[in-house]
This record gives C-alpha cells, structure tokens and sequence, in this order.
C-alpha cells in the first residue's frame, strides 16, 4: 500500500507519515523544504520517495501528480495549507493568492486527478485536511476560512456522487478545531483554547478515514460546538469569531 502526503515536514502531515509508516504503509512525500524532508525519510520504517514541490504553483502540483503516476498510489492525503491573519482590506494580496492556490486550487487539482484514477480502478481513498473553520465564517481569517468552506464543500459533494455510482473509491474530510502545529506560527497568532496535539489528531484522522468515514471532526466539544453554529444567526456567528480571533494576535 502506497500514499501519497502533502504538507508532510511537520505538523498533522508529518505524524500521518510516521503512524503509516509503522502500519507498513510506502510513502511519497512532498513539501518545500528538501532538507526536511530528507530528515523524516531517515526515520521512517517503510519505502519513502520525496517530491520537492511548492504547492501554491500549478506546475509543481503537476510534477506531484506526475511522479505518482509512475507508483500505484492507495490514497492521497492532501494535507498542506496556512492562513493569514488580518483585515481582509490590509492583507497583501499576493501572498493571500498562494495560500488560496495551496489550501483550494492545489487540492481540487490532486482531488480530481487522483479521483479519476481511483475511479478507473474502482479503488482507492482521498483524505482531505480541512478545519471546523469550513463550517463558519471568519473575520480576520477571512480567506482562509473560505478556503476551508470550500474544502469541505468539495469534498462532501464528491462523496455523494461516489455513493449513487455505488463505487468503491472513498473520500473523507477531516475538520479539527486548532491543533498544535506551526499554522499559528505562520499565521502570527497564538490560540485561545487548549489546542489537540499533532499525533492524536493524525491518529483520529487516519483511524476514521480507513472505517470509511466521511466527515471526521474530532471531540466531542468540536461537534457540539459545529451543531450550535446551525441555530444561531449568521451575524452571531460572524461577531464571536471574530472576537475570537482577535484575542489571538501576538
């Protein structure tokens, strides 16, 4: 068996990597740093084959997708994304285009591509990484809660169509709350609730991904929280959020 991660030098990606690894799992691993990914080759038990590969440029997805047509790839993780805090108005909108191509256009990229293939073969599973910020909106987070609604979205629509093709290709969303990884680091925030380690959420991904779970939100305070968003007004929602993510500024 042979899977394929983006984003896998740290955080949710990189404990995916390990936990496969020690089930047997061969991997193809990509993210920018070279180094790092050298690094987490060394340490892993199974077969690992590296792609070097920015993720917010479309020829880099395709050199991913490339390389892995050359493997039979079981499942594909996409996995990579960030966010960017501030003001909708004052975030400069170059970098805000890169992390929409990494967290939007990179995973409908690989989700179609692989899609097609697994399809072809009547097998296979796509895990995508999203957030429970797909559910809600979120100001100051703006973009890339909307990257993650779409995400979701996405990923929830496909699932359907592969229930009424009766088809044996499985694909999943995982929605966490904060987990603690570098993504608030590189959003310049801190977190305002005890966030879940990297490895737990990895392990409740991967452990409910493969008992064909479709939409997998981990603890019970998550999915609490996510119902209540339904009954309240959407300018609620919209105000505690954003009062949320106003406390995280560093």
């Amino acid at each position: 068996m042979k899977a394929l991660i983006t984003g896998a030098t740290s955080g949710i990606g990189k404990c995916m990597a390990v936990q496969l690894s020690k089930l047997g799992w061969e991997l193809i691993l990509t993210g920018r740093n070279a180094a790092a990914l050298d690094a987490l080759k060394q340490t892993l038990k199974t077969n690992v084959y590296t792609v070097t590969a920015d993720l917010s440029s479309q020829t880099d997805v395709c050199k991913v997708y490339n390389f892995c047509k050359q493997h039979s790839v079981d499942m594909v993780i996409n996995n990579a994304g960030y966010g960017i805090f501030g003001r909708f108005d004052e975030t400069e909108i170059n970098n805000e285009l890169a992390m929409l191509n990494v967290n939007i256009v990179a995973v409908h990229i690989l989700t179609k591509l692989f899609l097609r293939d697994f399809k072809r073969r009547n097998s296979g599973l796509i895990l995508n990484v999203a957030s429970s910020a797909g559910f809600m909106t979120g100001p100051l987070l703006s973009s890339y809660y909307a990257s993650k609604n779409y995400v979701v979205r996405l990923s929830l629509a496909i699932a359907e169509e592969l229930r009424r093709d009766r088809s044996k290709v499985k694909i999943c969303v995982f929605c966490p709350g904060p987990v603690n990884t570098e993504f608030n680091s590189r959003a310049g925030v801190e977190f305002s609730f005890k966030p879940l380690s990297a490895e737990y959420a990895a392990k409740y991904a991967l452990d409910n991904a493969f008992k064909g779970k479709t939409l997998i939100i981990p603890t019970f305070m998550m999915k609490l929280s996510l119902f209540a968003t339904k009954f309240l007004p959407l300018s609620l929602v919209g105000a505690v959020t954003y009062n949320i993510q106003k406390k995280k500024l560093l």
